[in-house]
C-alpha cells in the first residue's frame, strides 16, 4: 500500500469515527418530555392521560369543546429558550391541536406564545398558516407534508433565537427569521405545551435537546 493511500485510508477512519461519536452526543443530548408513566413535569385541567408505551392522549370530556380552555391545554411546568424540540403526533378525522412554543403566560398561550398548527388537511394544496404545519398568523408551510387521519406524524422544530425551522416527516417546511415577522415580539423564553380543542390527539416520542450560547439572541 502506498503512503498516499494510508493516510487517505487513516483520515477515512478519523472522519468516520468523529461523525459517528458526533452523533453520539447528538442523539444523547436529547430528553424526554415525559416520563413515560405520568403527567409529572407538566401542568393541565385538560384530560391528558398517558396510555401504553407512554403516548400521551387527550379524551375530551362530555361537553368540552372550543380552544379557549387555556388551562386545559398541557404545558411544561419550566420554561425553555433555545432548543430542538422533536415528536410525533396523530390525530383523527378532523382533528386539530397545536403545539405552542416559548409560552410567556400558560393562561394566555395564543398573544404570549407561538403555536405549529397541526390539523387535518393531508391533502389540501397550498396550505396557510392555519392549516397544518403553518406558524399561526404568521406564515403557512412551503408544502403539504401531513399525513392522513390516523396516521403518526414527525415534527422537529428548532428555536434558536430569532429563527425557527420547522420539519414536518421529514421535510424543511418553515424557516423564519422571528424578529421579522407578526411573531417578533413574542418572548424568546417560554413554556411548551400542546392544545387541546377538545378533539383527541395523541403524542409519542416527545424529547428536547437544549442548546446554549446562542449567536441568534436579540440585542
Amino acid at each position: 500500500m502506498s503512503t498516499t493511500k494510508l493516510f487517505l485510508g487513516i483520515g477515512a477512519l478519523i472522519l468516520v469515527a468523529a461523525t459517528s461519536k458526533a452523533e453520539q452526543v447528538s442523539n444523547d443530548d436529547f430528553v424526554p418530555l415525559f416520563d413515560g408513566k405520568s403527567l409529572a413535569g407538566w401542568k393541565t385541567t385538560g384530560n391528558w392521560l398517558v396510555e401504553a408505551e407512554g403516548t400521551v392522549t387527550l379524551k375530551p370530556r362530555p361537553g368540552e369543546e372550543g380552544w379557549q380552555r387555556f388551562d386545559a391545554y398541557i404545558m411544561t411546568e419550566r420554561t425553555y429558550t433555545d432548543f430542538i424540540l422533536d415528536l410525533e403526533f396523530k390525530i383523527e378525522k378532523t382533528g386539530n391541536s397545536g403545539v405552542f412554543l416559548r409560552v410567556g403566560d400558560p393562561l394566555n398561550p395564543v398573544e404570549t406564545g407561538m403555536e405549529v398548527q397541526i390539523l387535518d388537511t393531508h391533502g389540501l394544496e397550498n396550505p396557510g398558516h392555519h392549516d397544518c404545519g403553518g406558524l399561526i398568523g404568521t406564515v403557512g408551510p412551503s408544502k403539504n407534508m401531513a399525513k392522513p387521519a390516523g396516521e403518526w406524524n414527525r415534527y422537529t422544530i428548532t428555536c434558536k433565537g430569532h429563527h425557527l425551522e420547522v420539519v414536518l416527516n421529514g421535510e424543511q417546511i418553515i424557516d423564519i427569521a422571528l424578529n421579522q415577522s407578526a411573531m417578533k415580539d413574542r418572548p424568546l423564553e417560554g413554556h411548551i405545551g400542546f392544545q387541546d380543542e377538545a378533539k383527541r390527539v395523541w403524542y409519542r416520542n416527545v424529547r428536547i435537546k437544549e442548546l446554549k450560547d446562542s449567536s441568534e439572541k436579540a440585542e
